[in-house]
């Protein structure tokens, strides 16, 4: 598999430990190019913002595995894939997309918000398949690098990888989420899943007015486990507690059936 390209990105910038497991899991299974932002860019989604006079600087990228030739500037994730599609990969395109391993499990309605997730569809627009990888940590972790175990997430990373560069998702399959529990080792198992329609993560704050902070609200995780939808990415990791691999499709059109949408509108 060495004529192979693979290329990573994350959302939690160049320096973080989850991009370097990332880097360990896809070691030896292809040549690998690292293209990230220079800092953190959680909840940027799939924006492309950042800095836009700037360019991108090369790095050697050292990992037991050897050493790698790394970029970075300091854009969201999916500026940073959207510009390397069309400089650093105009010859050679990568054969599969690594955004992570995130800081943070990626679950539910929210999941477009998530900068891991815009950057694996970034690459997907560009006909790249792609994967979106999380593990589960406290929410105090999803801003700065915590001391975290990766060796799980690691695992199933490098599983999900080998089988994408060895044969082709089918029709509407652009990216896969996988999200790790914070508790899971080589034998958790995984399952597919749906992408819930809850929400995982919600805002609290004392006494809200117009003069509120955005800053003042705080993150809590909210699951409420009777109303988990069975078979969803929120079920599976919050319940069930497997590794959770969801389809994701860049057509966001509804599934609901056209006609009857078509009779309703026209009423």
């Amino acid at each position: 598999m060495t004529h192979l390209h693979i290329a990573i990105t994350n959302d939690d910038g160049i320096n973080s430990p989850g991009m370097r497991a990332a880097v360990e899991a896809a070691a030896g299974l292809g040549t690998i190019t690292i293209i990230a932002p220079t800092d953190q860019q959680t909840a940027t989604g799939r924006g492309l913002t950042g800095d836009k006079q700037t360019r991108f600087e090369r790095i050697e990228y050292d990992y037991s595995g050897g050493t790698a030739v790394g970029y970075h500037c300091p854009c969201s994730p999916a500026q940073v894939v959207r510009h390397a599609m069309y400089t650093l990969f105009r010859d050679r395109r990568p054969d599969l997309l690594i955004s992570g391993i995130n800081y943070g499990e990626n679950l539910g309605n929210m999941v477009t918000c998530s900068g891991t997730v815009g950057a694996a569809l970034e690459a997907a627009s560009h006909n790249i398949p792609a994967i979106a990888a999380s593990k589960q940590t406290d929410i105090a972790s999803h801003h700065q690098y915590t001391e975290q175990d990766w060796e799980a997430a690691v695992y199933y990373l490098r599983m999900f990888t080998q089988k994408l560069l060895t044969r082709q998702l089918p029709a509407d399959v652009d990216v896969l989420k996988i999200d790790v529990p914070d508790n899971a080792n080589e034998d958790t198992g995984w399952k597919l899943t749906t992408l819930s329609r809850a929400a995982y993560y919600i805002k609290t704050i004392e006494n809200p007015d117009a003069n509120s902070r955005v800053c003042d609200f705080k993150t809590q995780i909210n699951v409420d486990v009777a109303r988990a939808e069975p078979g969803s990415d929120i079920h599976a990791l919050a319940v069930e507690r497997v590794v959770s691999v969801t389809p994701l499709s860049l057509d966001l059109t509804s599934r609901s059936g056209f006609p009857d949408l078509q009779s309703e509108l026209s009423r």
